[in-house]
């Protein structure tokens, strides 16, 4: 049975408005998260912002910390950080499987 898009976390399937209507946020809050590089969501064809679920899952973590006071420049670094520790990790694992087999 093929893939649909909605089973798909990183298909752009909402439209800023959703989004902000999902999460009980201003529109401004997200132009300004895209603005600043922290969210950037993909583009329709006549430019409009869609969000993905992973987009959308983002927000919300960005949004806890700016609601701790953390400005929208630590969120970026934050979150760039985070991505390297997720890729740090899975070397990790990958290296940890290569010595399994090789001691295997």
């Amino acid at each position: 049975m093929p893939q649909l898009p909605f089973d798909d976390e990183h298909a752009p399937l909402y439209s800023l408005g959703q989004v902000a209507d999902m999460l009980q946020v201003q529109h401004a809050y997200l132009r300004r998260l895209d603005a600043h590089d922290v969210v950037s969501p993909s583009r329709s064809g006549g430019g409009q912002r869609r969000y993905s679920r992973h987009d959308i899952t983002i927000v919300q973590h960005v949004t806890r910390m700016a609601d701790e006071g953390m400005t929208l420049i630590a969120i970026r670094r934050i979150l760039q950080l985070e991505r390297e520790l997720a890729a740090a990790r899975q070397e990790l694992q990958q290296a940890q499987a290569r010595l399994r087999e090789l001691e295997g």
